[in-house]
């Protein structure tokens, strides 16, 4: 494995502060030292090297270090490198060989417990990293090795990244009063929420009802090349800014996104910003059962801010100023939280409290009405209903909010639900039913109103889109 030959032939020490030795007789050292670069270049990884016989036998490892002794990683054998890029820590320029950051995450000695060509199993005792692991050959040829953990890591309270987790709901209710102090602020965002898990690098996100919706936003995989080998798992809310502001009508051209190249296509028309205001798990830590204060602490220790994502503020004090603030800047109101509360995953609990001056309910499309004049040939209204006894309770009809694209996407989708009987339960006044096209209650949305009149309907709906996100059953009435 020994020689610098390759090293050199790839490298032109004019164009990189890498260090390039001449060809001379290799230096000879103890055999015990190796480094872990973490290498920003056109895909993360990590460059674990070994002294050996005068230089750095280095593997390329994507995912990073395996965590637990059942995983197991790609690591690809590369060129030997000189025992100085131990030290190595700088930007390479783009367009030469490895172009990109790379910075020491970790060093140390290492003892050597086998050596063949086949296998190399050595005990690592660095500052981030204590344990064995071994490099052995997937195939008869080829550069293409694995990675494997011997033992397990020593920290008792050491747990695996979850695959995902069921985010947790706040409550309608008033502004906290008297306990003010008690309470942390936050704007309340007009987008979808959004649960992303981040290991070796990748993001994997993850939809309220559990969807993975990776796919659908590409540009938020920089948020697992600025968290590097930070394996965390983060919640938020990904929305889409028009002039500033939240659009949840832009956002629809997002929400329906499944191929890779659409989605590209899609995130330079319409970009997202995720809006990130938890942490639920880090390094091997779950932060569940930590008070929202600490985990807002180590959320802001992580200083993640982005071209498409960033940590918006939490206001510990004054309430009433943080509303007043929504209001100014049109934005949907705010959402208050214990500052003691622990992480409740899938429940909707009062430690978390949204504040609105307008409400926002979800419902269940269960019929429409042809519209007229302008609107001719396309929606005029929808007629909505929140679940209730196998079918729908009349919940109202919106006719305002919608744009050109939505009518046009809606109408053809509607049509395929056509039914013949109606799927409310519930009596409906009669100019509503007259002339009604009925539609099996499969799709959901969500509509902004003033308050609930006495017989269940809803005051002056605006029309805010579509919930792809969202399922019939998880539908419920909300009171303010």
């Amino acid at each position: 494995m020994a020689g610098l030959d390759e090293y050199r032939r790839k490298r032109d020490p004019a164009r990189t502060p890498e260090p390039v030795p001449s060809a001379e007789e290799l230096p000879h050292g103890d055999d015990d030292t190796f480094v872990i670069q973490e290498h920003h270049a056109s895909s993360l990884h990590w460059d674990v090297r070994l002294e050996r016989d005068g230089v750095l036998v280095s593997w390329a490892v994507p995912k990073g270090l395996p965590p637990t002794t059942d995983v197991i990683r790609l690591a690809v054998h590369t060129e030997d490198h000189p025992l100085e890029y131990a030290e190595f820590s700088g930007e390479i320029p783009k367009g030469e060989y490895g172009g990109g950051e790379m910075f020491i995450w970790d060093r140390g000695r290492y003892e050597t417990v086998k050596w063949s060509d086949r296998e190399v199993d050595v005990i690592l005792h660095g500052h981030r990293v204590e344990g064995q692991f071994v490099f052995f050959r997937s195939g008869e040829q080829g550069k293409n090795w694995m990675m494997k953990r011997r033992h397990a890591p020593a920290r008792p309270d050491w747990e695996p990244l979850p695959e995902q987790v069921k985010p947790m709901l706040a409550m309608p209710g008033p502004l906290p009063q008297d306990d003010d102090d008690f309470w942390a602020y936050e704007f309340k965002w007009d987008g979808v929420r959004a649960i992303l898990r981040v290991e070796g690098g990748r993001v994997q996100a993850w939809s309220r009802l559990g969807n993975d919706i990776t796919v659908a936003y590409p540009e938020l995989q920089g948020v697992g090349e600025q968290l590097g080998s930070t394996e965390a798992l983060l919640d938020g809310e990904i929305v889409a800014l028009q002039n500033g502001r939240p659009s949840f009508s832009a956002l629809q051209n997002r929400m329906h996104v499944s191929k890779s190249e659409a989605a590209r296509k899609a995130a330079r028309q319409y970009p997202v910003t995720l809006l990130l205001f938890d942490l639920l798990h880090l390094d091997g830590r779950s932060t569940l059962q930590l008070p929202f204060r600490q985990r807002r602490e180590l959320l802001r220790e992580l200083e993640l801010r982005g071209p498409n994502w960033l940590t918006p503020p939490s206001y510990d004090t004054d309430g009433a100023a943080v509303l007043a603030a929504s209001r100014e800047q049109g934005l949907e109101g705010v959402v208050a939280k214990r500052l003691d509360s622990v992480y409740q995953p899938g429940t909707r609990s009062p430690v978390w409290r949204k504040i609105t001056d307008l409400m926002a309910q979800e419902v269940v499309i269960g019929g429409w009405r042809m519209g007229e004049g302008k609107r001719a040939g396309v929606i005029g209204a929808l007629l909505l209903g929140i679940p209730q006894d196998g079918g729908l309770a009349f919940a109202g009809s919106v006719g305002t909010g919608f744009n050109d694209a939505e009518l046009a996407v809606l109408t053809p989708r509607l049509k395929a639900l056509a039914r013949r009987t109606s799927p409310f339960v519930t009596e409906m006044p009669r100019e509503r039913a007259k002339g009604a096209k009925w539609v099996e209650p499969e799709l959901v949305a969500e509509v902004v109103f003033r308050q609930w009149t006495p017989d269940g309907r809803m005051r002056f709906p605006a029309w805010r889109g579509l919930r792809p996100d969202k399922s019939p059953e998880e539908v419920r009435r909300v009171d303010q």
